[in-house]
């Protein structure tokens, strides 16, 4: 969309700085774990900025540009850049009411005898801490910041992905592990698309003139990668016959073409124009026709941050934690808790979600996958 565009320029909004602070961290805390960072960070700045005395310091009025490639902080007045992080440096980012916390990762400096140290004991490497530099801000658009840092963040990774062809093996472990240390702030979808197993080139032989055979849904939003999973194969069409494909494969492209990001219609177009070709190559994600879903939610003052109607996930609150526990809109909910709600009335949906607490595990898959599996629509193969 346009605003996918705007960000590979990069956008601009205005804020206070408040200050920075710096934090030791261990390489990937939990998300918890990160929100209280944030909030440590904030009560920290916000104790210097309301000095004893009564006088409060002076806030530095800043433009804060965001890109995907880098996060610059510029003097409103001066226009000097004051702060320059490239994007894959962000590890976290969390809007507090109209507060903005922004952490980088900071090089540790490590000196030889250090490094052998660490090398005699492969468990510490988990262990190592890490500097964080905490910037904070406040602006009324606080919340329209963080969620344009996560745009700017998917939108840098699919053009990464569509740069590399979503071929990690030629990326070194070293690249692959910053880049997803950046990603932190998602679910474990990155970690699974960032093994190699898992993406797989699939050649599916077929007679000119055949269909390929499958319904293709979205991956519904919120998923780390926006694409298209295979709902269902016709049976002895050219998909099914060569057992290769299973039920929740994402494609990633067809032909060398990527379906990552296209509307549905389009990504249908395309696998429709392919009939007269005798035979199609595939890239894809094998996933799991069901997703599973890990909210966790300290207790009953964290708003889940989505909503369901007739049990099919409807909306999703940005950053929130039913965002960073992967819920997906347009999901339809399997399970609670190892319980199924398939048959369960809406309202005992909602009553059951609104009162738990802790780690709340749901198994969701795209609504029109379930339709499809549970014959309520007949699919239209393509």
């Amino acid at each position: 969309g346009a605003f996918s565009e705007d960000l590979i320029d990069g956008i601009i909004f205005a804020a206070n700085y408040l200050g920075s602070t710096q934090l030791l961290s261990d390489k990937t805390p939990s998300k918890n774990i990160r929100m209280m960072q944030a909030q440590e960070a904030v009560s920290r700045i916000k104790v210097k900025t309301h000095a004893p005395e009564g006088e409060p310091q002076p806030m530095t009025e800043v433009d804060l540009f965001i890109s995907t490639q880098r996060i610059k902080v510029l003097n409103a007045d001066s226009q000097e850049t004051m702060m320059d992080h490239p994007l894959r440096t962000i590890s976290y980012i969390a809007d507090i009411g109209n507060i903005v916390v922004l952490m980088a990762r900071r090089r540790m400096p490590r000196s030889d005898s250090q490094e052998n140290v660490e090398a005699s004991d492969p468990g510490q490497d988990s262990k190592r801490q890490y500097k964080m530099i905490c910037h904070v801000f406040e602006s009324e658009d606080a919340q329209l910041i963080a969620q344009s840092i996560g745009q700017a963040f998917s939108v840098a990774y699919q053009e990464f992905l569509r740069a590399n062809g979503i071929n990690p093996e030629d990326l070194s472990q070293k690249e692959y592990s910053d880049l997803l240390n950046t990603q932190d702030m998602y679910n474990d979808d990155l970690i699974h698309f960032s093994k190699s197993e898992n993406c797989k080139d699939v050649f599916i032989e077929k007679a000119k003139g055949e269909i390929l055979g499958v319904v293709i849904v979205e991956s519904g939003w919120g998923s780390i990668l926006p694409t298209v999973i295979i709902a269902n194969m016709m049976h002895a069409g050219p998909a099914e016959r060569s057992g290769k494909l299973n039920i929740g494969d994402q494609i990633m492209s067809v032909n060398g073409t990527s379906l990552v990001g296209l509307p549905l219609s389009t990504c249908q177009t395309i696998i429709k124009g392919l009939k007269n070709q005798s035979g199609i190559k595939l890239n894809l994600v094998r996933c799991p026709p069901v997703t599973t879903v890990l909210i966790r939610r300290p207790d009953l003052r964290y708003q889940l941050g989505f909503s369901v109607q007739n049990g099919i996930i409807c909306s999703l609150m940005r950053g929130g934690i039913a965002e960073r526990g992967g819920v997906r809109v347009g999901h339809r909910i399997i399970e609670i808790n190892s319980q199924s709600v398939v048959a369960t009335p809406h309202e005992k949906i909602v009553h059951i979600l609104s009162s738990a607490v802790g780690e709340i595990h749901m198994k969701t898959m795209p609504a029109a996958m379930y339709r499809l599996l549970t014959a309520q629509e007949q699919p239209v193969y393509i």
